[in-house]
Parts: C-alpha cells; structure tokens; sequence
C-alpha cells in the first residue's frame, strides 16, 4: 500500500530528457546574463597614465578608452572613439590650474564622468 509502485516511477529516458532540459536551460540562462553584464554596468571610462605634472608644454594628448557608451564630451566638447572604443585627444592648458573631464554617456542615458586635474607652468617662470 505504501511502497511504490510501476506507476509512480519514471522511465530514465523521462528522467534523462528532464535533466538535459534543465541544463540547457541553465546555460542559456547564464549565456544571457553574461551578455547583458554590458547593460547592466553602464557607460566607462578609463584613461591612459598621465605624465607627472607640472607641465612646460601648452598642448597635451589625453587618451584612454571609453567603453558602453553612445556619446563622449571633452570639457562638454564632444569626441569620438574609435571601434574599439578607443580615443585621443588633444588639450590646451591655460597658465596655471586647469581641469579636463571627460563625460560619457550610453543609449539609455546613464551618465559617468572622469576628472584629472592638469597644471601648467611656462617654463620662462620656471
């Protein structure tokens, strides 16, 4: 009465084709989160090392990558990257303290940016 019986019992094949069903879907499911690890984490900025400052020339190359993004401003001037998301931009320092940021910001319009102060010394003042 209690024990099991022939019809309470799954085939292997039953059984078998569950468990690849699950696996499956377990992997597409991991697949589409990896994927969208893109979405989820937004737009990024990262920059290429700076020289030490104080700088003795006016003009200097800012570079760096930018990544999830659809659209990059320099001091709110935009810039464009490459297709790897790369970009290269030139800079002019003013006497003294100056600050360069760079602005990006994705298709669903989340926003992030990035400051790197910058200093200028003439190098007749020196």
């Amino acid at each position: 009465m209690y024990g099991i019986s022939e019809k309470d019992t799954y085939p292997l094949r039953t059984l078998l084709k569950y468990w690849i069903i699950a696996i499956v879907t377990l992997l597409i499911l991991g697949f589409v989160i990896f994927q969208a690890r893109f979405l989820i984490t937004g737009p990024r900025i990262v920059l290429d090392d700076l020289p030490e400052g104080p700088y003795n020339t006016q003009q200097i190359t800012i570079s760096g990558g930018a990544y999830n993004i659809s659209r990059l401003w320099l001091n709110d001037r935009p810039i464009y990257t490459d297709a790897k998301g790369r970009f290269e931009e030139a800079i002019v320092l003013e006497n003294g303290y100056t600050v360069a940021t760079l602005r990006a910001e994705d298709r669903y319009g989340r926003t992030t940016r990035v400051s790197t102060p910058l200093v200028y010394i003439p190098a007749s003042l020196k």
